[in-house]
């Protein structure tokens, strides 16, 4: 018996869908692959989470499934609005272990770095959580991460910054610029390993992560500290790629050197402000997405042998703009 019109409408449908996972899959390519997402952090009353907060973490887990990852990275403002107080506050188990359930997120780590709400509380206690928790990792306030793409010799690096403390914690009512460090001593001990690490790296990619943007068209605005202090950095020694959140949209911006700029802090808000546009120089801005009735996403990061791509994805599941960055030519 003939299938009807019907019937032959729905199979050829299923194969080119399964088509399209297959090449969006395609593991024939060794390729390292994680999401970034920022500013997750739930609210600090019942039920500890927001509809866009669960929206995020359905998608991120119907992402990871489908493409695979090998890790997230958590940009900061972990817990809103001040943090947690100690290794067994309750917000671990609300906001993030009861929020990011999806099975295929049970055994893919965290790599967490703190934001300015995070150090309103305790951010000593998000680190002794990472004994806690077999997902969460968080080793020191700034560290080092490192890894093989699979199959190949080809290497990434990832500094993990913890931006508070080397500029200083915002004032979100205020001018919303960190003033100065609280202690600058630790914010020159940073900026001193930072630099290190980085004259000494000789990875294939190299990535910077921090809370704080250094360019952004948004509420925040660019960081005055971090265009000081860290993008001459970031040009001197040809990073690929800085990673950070604060502003609560999805940004993506190139600047002259180089180096791609993913602004990814849409994981629980979204904010539609443009207010900073003139702070960031002509032709940086690539994308945006800060659509007031967006349910916010994240960043979905693959590195091969090649490139890496960045694909921004809304929590609908829609991919909303695709771009990639050269492997470093190392010296």
């Amino acid at each position: 018996m003939g299938l009807s019109r019907m019937e032959t409408t729905v199979l050829l449908a299923l194969f080119l869908q399964g088509a399209l996972s297959l090449s969006l899959t395609d593991n024939s390519v060794p390729t390292l692959r994680f999401v970034a997402v920022g500013d997750w952090g739930g609210v600090p009353n019942a039920p500890f989470y927001t509809p866009r907060e669960m929206a995020n973490a359905k998608e991120i887990g119907r992402t990871v499934e489908t493409l695979g990852a090998n890790f997230i990275l958590s940009l900061g403002d972990n817990f809103y609005f001040t943090g947690v107080q100690d290794a067994e506050d309750k917000r671990f188990q609300e906001t993030f272990e009861e929020v990011f359930t999806a099975p295929s997120l049970q055994n893919i780590p965290w790599y967490v770095l703190a934001g300015n709400h995070d150090h309103l509380g305790n951010v000593s206690a998000q680190i002794a959580y990472s004994k806690v928790s077999k997902r969460w990792n968080f080793p020191s306030p700034y560290y080092r991460l490192r890894f093989k793409i699979p199959k190949t010799n080809v290497s990434v690096a990832i500094f993990m910054l913890d931006t508070v403390t080397l500029c200083g914690n915002s004032d979100d009512f205020t001018n919303q610029q960190p003033e100065k460090p609280k202690d600058l001593k630790l914010a020159r001990s940073q900026l001193s390993w930072l630099k290190k690490q980085l004259t000494n790296a000789k990875e294939d990619y190299l990535l910077v992560a921090g809370h704080y943007p250094v360019w952004s068209i948004a509420e925040h605005g660019p960081t005055h500290c971090l265009v000081k202090h860290l993008q001459p950095l970031l040009a001197k020694h040809k990073v690929t790629a800085y990673l950070c959140g604060h502003d609560h949209n999805l940004q993506y911006l190139k600047d002259k050197d180089g180096v791609g700029y993913v602004l990814s802090g849409a994981g629980n808000f979204m904010d539609p402000s443009r207010k900073h546009q003139r702070k960031v120089p002509d032709g940086y801005l690539r994308f945006y997405y800060g659509s007031r009735d967006s349910l916010g996403g994240f960043a979905y990061v693959e590195i091969t042998s090649k490139d890496m791509s960045i694909t921004y994805i809304e929590a609908t599941g829609k991919s909303l703009y695709k771009t990639s960055l050269p492997r470093r030519t190392v010296s």
